[in-house]
């Protein structure tokens, strides 16, 4: 089974600044729908998001389905929080046991959202919220993952979610617009080392990119601080029509049964 090592930017590694800034919005974006919940999140990673959530929510339990993974985040945070090894589309919890469920960056590599949003629709109580962040893959510079199995996007999820009676929406971070000239030169640049094969498949060969790229990196925490994050709120977005302005989209399908 793929342990995802090679995909997963891991606490410790050498990141990009932005690489931090989005992974603090969204637990930040996150919080507001956490608080006194019973909230799970799944797909968790090494967890620098955990310590926040801890203290936004009634209850918090989380898992990943790579142990190695799984065991740095175990390793971090010792007894305050159960890390349990897990797969998405089975999860560990009785049925209408919990208000929020969480997957962050990770939608794509399930092998089948239906059977996961099946999963979700056991686990949660009647409103229950699943929050979900990933790349958009509408933008002309959209990269996959190497061990993706579909990206979704407002249109996709949107329907996806509406045939199983979700109420959906969707929010942008990271307007194009308003990045900076440097990072407007690197889409079109890196679709050109896309279309020609260079990227590199791993986490190693990636960050020598980015060295190459940002310069000097900063490090991905363990646990996230509050002063870190961005406090500003994600911009509510068109749910009818595929977006091309936010490099993140953040969407919030609720249980309306």
């Amino acid at each position: 089974m793929n342990d995802y090592l090679d995909v997963t930017e891991l606490s410790g590694d050498d990141v990009s600044s932005e690489q931090v800034l989005r992974c603090s919005h969204r637990y930040f974006w996150a919080g507001h729908y956490c608080k006194d919940k019973d909230v799970v999140e799944v797909a968790c990673g090494t967890g620098p998001g955990l310590g926040f959530l801890l203290r936004q929510a009634k209850s918090l339990e989380a898992g990943d389905i790579s142990e190695p993974i799984l065991n740095i985040a175990r390793k971090y945070y010792g007894n305050r929080l159960p890390l349990k090894k897990f797969d998405a589309c089975k999860m560990p919890f009785t049925d209408n046991s919990k208000d929020v469920i969480i997957i962050f960056e990770a939608i794509y590599y399930l092998p089948d959202i239906d059977k996961f949003i099946d999963e979700c629709t056991r686990v949660l109580r009647p409103d229950g919220e699943i929050l979900i962040a990933t790349a958009n893959k509408d933008l002309p510079e959209f990269n996959p993952s190497p061990y993706s199995h579909n990206y979704y996007g407002i249109i996709e999820l949107k329907e996806i979610f509406q045939s199983r009676n979700y109420d959906t929406q969707f929010y942008g971070y990271l307007n194009i617009r308003d990045i900076s000239i440097i990072q407007r030169l690197l889409g079109p640049l890196k679709k050109i080392i896309v279309s020609l094969g260079l990227m590199p498949k791993t986490m190693e060969g990636k960050k020598m990119l980015k060295k190459l790229v940002f310069g000097r990196l900063t490090k991905l925490p363990f646990e996230i601080e509050p002063n870190d994050m961005d406090h500003n709120l994600p911009k509510k977005i068109n749910s009818n029509e595929s977006n091309k302005s936010y490099k993140v989209i953040y969407c919030i399908a609720r249980k309306d049964f």
